[in-house]
C-alpha cells in the first residue's frame, strides 16, 4: 500500500493505492503532511495528486485516474451512477436510486454513498436532498459546501 497526501483548500487529503490503481482518497483530519513522495511512488499515485491540485485550481473538472471501488455490487452500481452527476451539478438520494434502477433505495443509496472512500473523483459531495438541502458527508458538510461552491464557480470556464 502506498499513501501520498495532498494539502487541498480544505485540508489534507490522503491518497492511498496498490502499485496499479488508487484505493482511496480521503479527508486526514490532522494539520500536518505525513505520506510524502518517494522514490518509490507509483506514477498514479503521482497523477492523482497531480489532477486533485488542477482540480482545486479549477483547471479540471473529470478525472482519469485507475481507481478500485471495493464493494457489493449494490454499492458499486451507486457509486458508478455518483460519476455520472455533471461537475458544477447535484443529483438527489432519489435521482441516483432511479438511475440504478431500484426507486425504493434512496435510504440504501445515502447509507452507499457515506462509504465512498473515493472522495471528490467519486463525486458523493454532488448528491444533496431531495429538498435541495446539503445532508450528510464524512468530510463533514462545511466541506461538501466548500465543494459545490467551488465547482459552481468554475463549471463555466472550464470545457
Amino acid at each position: 500500500m502506498y499513501k501520498l497526501d495532498y494539502a487541498s483548500p480544505i485540508g489534507i487529503i490522503e491518497i492511498s493505492s496498490t502499485e496499479y490503481f488508487i484505493t482511496s482518497v480521503l479527508f486526514a483530519e490532522r494539520e500536518e503532511m505525513l505520506n510524502l513522495p518517494t522514490d518509490d511512488t507509483p506514477q498514479h499515485l503521482l497523477d492523482c495528486y497531480t489532477e486533485l491540485d488542477e482540480y482545486f485550481k479549477g483547471q479540471r473538472k473529470d478525472f482519469s485516474v485507475l481507481y478500485k471501488l471495493q464493494g457489493t455490487m449494490f454499492q458499486t452500481s451507486v457509486w458508478q451512477a455518483l460519476t455520472t452527476v455533471p461537475y458544477g451539478n447535484t443529483a438527489s438520494y432519489k435521482e441516483i436510486a432511479l438511475k440504478i434502477e431500484n426507486e425504493k433505495a434512496v435510504r440504501a443509496v445515502g447509507m452507499t454513498n457515506s462509504k465512498n472512500v473515493i472522495s471528490i473523483i467519486v463525486p458523493c459531495h454532488r448528491v444533496i436532498g431531495q429538498n435541495g438541502k446539503l445532508t450528510g458527508y464524512a468530510g463533514g458538510l462545511w466541506r461538501k459546501q466548500w465543494l459545490l461552491e467551488h465547482e459552481l464557480k468554475y463549471s463555466f470556464n472550464l470545457n
